[in-house]
Order: C-alpha cells, then sequence, then structure tokens
C-alpha cells in the first residue's frame, strides 16, 4: 500500500489539518494517509504539549468512521525528540510492504534542509506539500514533490489553544466531538 504520512503535534487536531488529510486520501496517489502524532517536535516548545496519549485520542474522535484515514502513534515508541528520518526508517523496517510518502506544508518544505538527514528525505519519499500563506512555492524542479490545490483554513493549534485560554469558543474549527471532549477535561485552560 502507498501510505501518506502526515506528520504533527495535532495539539489539537483542527479541521484545517482534517481537510488536507482528506484532500490527499481523495485526490493522491495514496492508498490511507496515517496521521502522525508527534510527541516531541525538535522545533517546537513542549510546555505547550498536551499529554501525547490525550492527543492522540483527540486524534481517534476526529477521524472517527474513516475509512482511509488513520492514527498512528509510531513515535512514542521512538527516541525523543522526533525526527522525520528515524521515524520513515522505523517505518520501512517494520512495514516492507508499504510505500511511505509525506505530506507537509509548505513552510516545513523550505525547513527540510534543516532536518536531519534533510536530503535523503528530498531524495527518497514522494512529498505531497500544500501551499501556506507567505511560504506558497512554485513548481520546483524535484522530481518526488507534488504541490497540491488543497482547500486551505487559516487557523493553528496554537490559535484555538489561545482561544480555549480565553474561555472563547473554538465550535467549527475543531470537530464537534473533539471541542466536546476538550471541554470535558479541560484541556489547554
Amino acid at each position: 500500500m502507498e501510505i501518506g504520512l502526515y506528520f504533527g503535534s495535532f495539539n489539537p487536531i483542527h479541521n484545517g489539518h482534517l481537510i488536507i488529510a482528506s484532500h490527499v486520501a481523495s485526490f493522491c496517489n495514496v492508498d490511507q494517509v496515517w496521521l502522525v502524532i508527534s510527541p516531541q517536535n525538535p522545533f517546537k516548545a513542549t510546555q505547550s504539549l498536551l499529554n501525547e496519549h490525550h492527543r492522540k485520542h483527540l486524534v481517534d474522535l476526529a477521524i472517527e468512521g474513516e475509512k482511509k484515514i488513520k492514527s498512528s502513534a509510531i513515535e512514542f515508541k521512538l527516541p525523543k525528540p522526533s525526527y522525520t528520518i528515524n521515524t520513515l526508517t522505523y517505518l520501512k523496517e517494520k512495514y516492507p510492504q508499504h510505500t511511505f510518502s509525506l505530506i507537509l506544508g509548505s513552510d516545513s518544505y523550505k525547513n527540510i534542509p534543516r532536518w536531519k538527514n534533510g536530503n535523503q528525505i528530498l531524495s527518497h519519499y514522494n512529498l505531497f506539500v500544500y501551499n501556506r500563506p507567505g511560504h506558497e512555492l512554485r513548481k520546483e524542479p524535484v522530481p518526488l514533490l507534488t504541490i497540491l490545490n488543497a482547500p486551505l483554513l487559516e487557523i493553528s493549534s496554537s490559535y484555538i489553544r489561545g482561544l480555549i485560554k480565553s474561555k472563547k469558543t473554538i465550535r467549527y474549527l475543531v470537530p464537534d466531538i473533539v471541542m466536546e471532549e476538550i471541554k470535558a477535561h479541560q484541556y489547554y485552560e
């Protein structure tokens, strides 16, 4: 199977994430999209991170009933911080029957040269890149790159966390079931 890997903190997962995952699952040459919950991104501060198991639970609630979108806690078992190349190497060994590609925003794509073994990722993995405002890509001369024309929402998990701290509604930004779970457990307050 061809698996599109969408890495993220998903802190919390929101409708923007889900739109991208759904777009790739529907319009790209992948059999499944795996939302890979990263316990610790080497480029992000960890103090505002909800426990990874709680974040995975929110992702599972958000994608309940989806056939082509799955969650993955594979990085929970790997050394921290989470380096994409280490996860890809592990997945190739664990699932030799699958082929893996990456789904990422243009801002992350532009940072790949700063990633651990970033050039190896660029030369060995298909990349599905969606444009992020202020980081638009033109057609790049990279054979394994597909620039997506996906619908985007200009929202972020940090914006949602800020709304929660300010006691504002997050309705319509996250699935209702995710909003209810966040409220019930007072996450991010």
